[in-house]
Order: C-alpha cells, then sequence, then structure tokens
C-alpha cells in the first residue's frame, strides 16, 4: 500500500466531503419534498371537478416522472463527467435541481392557467428527475477520487447520508408546515414555503461547490491523455458488462432497503397493523436518522472489513432485521418504534453499497458505468417495488414487504460475491504475469 493510500484525511478532504454531503442533503430534499405535499398539489394543480382518486394518481404520476428522468438525466450528465471534468457535472446537478425546485414554489395553480399548470409542473419534476440522476453517482465518484484509497468506504458512507438526510430534512420541514399553520392556510399559500427554501438552499449549495477542486484521479488522467476520446458509455457497454449487471443487483438491494423499509413502511403499518399516523410518523423519522448513523458505520467498516465481507454481512442483517420488524408488528406493536428505528440502522448497509460501484468500473469511464447501470436499475426496480409489494399484500400476506427485502438482499449477497471472486481472478492474473 503507498503512503497516499495509507494517509488520514486532510482538512481539504473533510471540508470537500463536508460540501458533497451538505450539497447531496439539500439536494434530496428538494427531490423529496414533492411527496409530502401531493395531497395539496392534487386540489391545486388539477380542475376540482375531476374525482379525488384520478387528482391523486395523476399527481403520483408526476412525481414517478421524476423518476423516470433520471437515467437520461444521469447518463448525459455523467459523459460530459468523464470528458470534461466531475467538478463542472457536480455544480451542474445541484443547480439543476434548485432552479426547477425554486419555481415549483412559485407555480401559478390550474386555478389561474387552467391545464397549463400541471404539464409546467410535470416539466419541472422531469427536471429535478434529470438533475438527481447526475448527483448521485456524480457525488460517490467526486469523493471517492478525492480521499485516500483506504478512506473510500468513509467517504461514500458520509456522502450516503448526507443525501438520506435530505429525506429527513423534508419529513422535519412538512410537519413544521403542517404544524405552524392551518390547512386552509397551507391550501392557500404555505405549501409554497418549502419549496421556495429548498431552491434558495440550493443556490447556496450551487455557490458552496465552487470552492471544491476537480478530483486528482480526474487531474492525473487528463495530464496523462488517458481520458475516453469517444463515448464512454460505448466502452461500458462493450468492455464491462459483468460490472453493470453487479451494480444493477446491488443497486435492488438499495432500493429495497429505502423504498420498502424507510418510504413505504410508515403508510403500510397504518393499514396492516393498525398503527397510528401519528406514532409511525414519529418512527418514521427515526428510522430514517438510524439509517444516516448506520450509512457511517458501514462505510467505515467497509476501510476496516473489506467492501465485500460488509456487504455479506449488511445484507443478511437487512433482511432479518425487516423480518423481525414485521414479526414485531404482528405480535408486540408495542416496540414497534424501537425495532423500527434498529431496522434503520441496518438499511444503513446502503452507504457500503457505493463502494462497491466505484470499484467496479476503471477511472476513465467510471461516472458512466455507475450512472447507467444505477439509474437503469433504480427507474425499473424502484417503479416496480411498490407495485409487486402492494400486490403481494393484496394476495393476503402481510410480511410480503419483509420477503420482498430479504429476495432483493439476496441478490445484493450474489453481487457482493461475484465482484469478490472477479478481483480475486484478477489478482491472481496479475501475480500469474509478474511471475
Amino acid at each position: 500500500m503507498t503512503e497516499s493510500a495509507e494517509r488520514s484525511l486532510s482538512r481539504r478532504d473533510l471540508r470537500t466531503l463536508m460540501l458533497a454531503a451538505l450539497g447531496g442533503a439539500l439536494e434530496f430534499y428538494d427531490f423529496i419534498i414533492f411527496v409530502f405535499f401531493t395531497a395539496v398539489i392534487a386540489q391545486l394543480f388539477f380542475p376540482p371537478e375531476m374525482p379525488e382518486w384520478l387528482r391523486q394518481l395523476q399527481t403520483f404520476g408526476i412525481f414517478a416522472a421524476g423518476y423516470l428522468a433520471r437515467p437520461l438525466g444521469g447518463i448525459i450528465m455523467a459523459h460530459f463527467g468523464d470528458r470534461a471534468g466531475r467538478k463542472r457535472m457536480f455544480m451542474l446537478s445541484v443547480l439543476l435541481m434548485a432552479v426547477p425546485t425554486l419555481l415549483m414554489g412559485l407555480l401559478p395553480t390550474h386555478a389561474s392557467i387552467g391545464i397549463a399548470a400541471p404539464l409546467l409542473l410535470l416539466l419541472l419534476r422531469i427536471l429535478q428527475g434529470a438533475a438527481v440522476g447526475g448527483e448521485v453517482p456524480g457525488a460517490w465518484v467526486f469523493v471517492s477520487e478525492h480521499v485516500p484509497p483506504s478512506r473510500v468506504g468513509f467517504a461514500c458512507g458520509t456522502l450516503t447520508a448526507g443525501l438520506t438526510f435530505g429525506i429527513l430534512l423534508g419529513s422535519l420541514v412538512a410537519t413544521a408546515v403542517n404544524t405552524n399553520w392551518t390547512p386552509d392556510e397551507v391550501l392557500a399559500w404555505a405549501w409554497r414555503v418549502p419549496f421556495i427554501l429548498g431552491g434558495l438552499f440550493g443556490m447556496l449549495a450551487v455557490w458552496l461547490r465552487r470552492y471544491l477542486e476537480e478530483t486528482p484521479v480526474f487531474e492525473a488522467m487528463r495530464r496523462r491523455r488517458e481520458l475516453v476520446k469517444g463515448m464512454p458509455l460505448k466502452v461500458v457497454l462493450q468492455g464491462h458488462g459483468g460490472a453493470v449487471m453487479r451494480t444493477m443487483l446491488i443497486t435492488w438491494m438499495l432500493t429495497a432497503g429505502i423504498v420498502v423499509v424507510i418510504l413505504m413502511t410508515p403508510t403500510l403499518v397504518q393499514r396492516l397493523f393498525a398503527i397510528p399516523a401519528a406514532i409511525a410518523a414519529q418512527a418514521s423519522s427515526l428510522a430514517t436518522f438510524s439509517l444516516c448513523v448506520g450509512c457511517v458505520i458501514y462505510g467505515m467498516a467497509v476501510d476496516r472489513f473489506g467492501v465485500h465481507r460488509v456487504l455479506v454481512a449488511g445484507a443478511l442483517g437487512l433482511g432479518l432485521a425487516t423480518a423481525a420488524l414485521y414479526r414485531t408488528l404482528d405480535v408486540a406493536p408495542g416496540h414497534f418504534m424501537l425495532a423500527y428505528a434498529i431496522t434503520g440502522l441496518f438499511v444503513g448497509v446502503t452507504g457500503a453499497i457505493p463502494s462497491l460501484m466505484v470499484h467496479a468500473f476503471p477511472p476513465a469511464i467510471r461516472f458512466s458505468g455507475i450512472s447507467f447501470a444505477y439509474n437503469i436499475a433504480y427507474a425499473i426496480l424502484g417503479g416496480l417495488t411498490p407495485v409487486v409489494v402492494s400486490v403481494w399484500i393484496g394476495a393476503g400476506q402481510a410480511y410480503a414487504p419483509a420477503w420482498y427485502v430479504a429476495t432483493a438482499c439476496l441478490g445484493g449477497i450474489v453481487a457482493a460475491i461475484w465482484a469478490w471472486r472477479q478481483r480475486a481472478g484478477m489478482a491472481n492474473t496479475i501475480h500469474t504475469a509478474h511471475n
């Protein structure tokens, strides 16, 4: 191991990590705040004579459009990130998120401009999706190429904690708005406050990221003229199919943890186990905070024990913890909040997942490889997961969320073992060649 790999994080490394995590939290807040105000948006942006169920369906459709736009935005930004530099795209992604969020807070409603209101909202949501598609893989690549190789796990885990903190921040702001203003005031104007705040904070993140520097890895490739001259994505698809499949498999585990355990469970427990809405909301905030802590812990574990061991152990832990959570809801619902907080800690294995991704692709195509595989998998699986779980529950299986997470964790274990065997095979090849 080189001296560079062994050194501790410098003050510059810590500042880079802090600014990246802060920007990621604010950007994810901007992306997720929409979902906390879907009921209000449905009333304001669609005709009052439209049936309530149809207004809700179309509002969720606009929300889902953000996920469908992620692959396109991520692929385009990754292309230029591998060709022109990581920092430029890192700044563009947060700007592309901040501006639409601010405009959402200023949009006229259906009462003012008719059908143009939901169409403009859809356009802004698509821009948000494109932004987050570039932000998440771009942020992982950016921080991993700034820190010493022996600290990549901690850096990726901390960055992921920042991203997930954006979910918690959105929940807290939505709670504050609904607590401090009456339903009529929220409907009249207060719903705009979280969007305007998100846009303004996003602009602050853009300004702060001006002080970040290009990654040393990219600068070294530029000096040595090792940048890809054609399309990086073409290189990814022609020679790195295995890495793409492993990244997609591990993303399945990530989506199961976030979508099922963190986003769906607070609603499911109210319907399946009669948990009061207030208790579910409090438990959700606690579980999301535990998730943030867990991301950092798992990231540190990667640096200590290796990403493959940590992912296998973490996948087993997540599957068992989710099963225990739903068992607790069935037999001892009084312990739900504690069980949910513990499960959130195990969802923190998502903080170890980026370490596998950044090592799956060589630096010249790293951004494009991660962005393509991660965003395609997230768009498909993120969209299908709620449907599959809902159909499974409809078939009479209250433990369906736990079974789904366990299945996705098996995919994560396969990806981790596959990556370990691939790495071991490459090491043996190099050793044989040297001999």
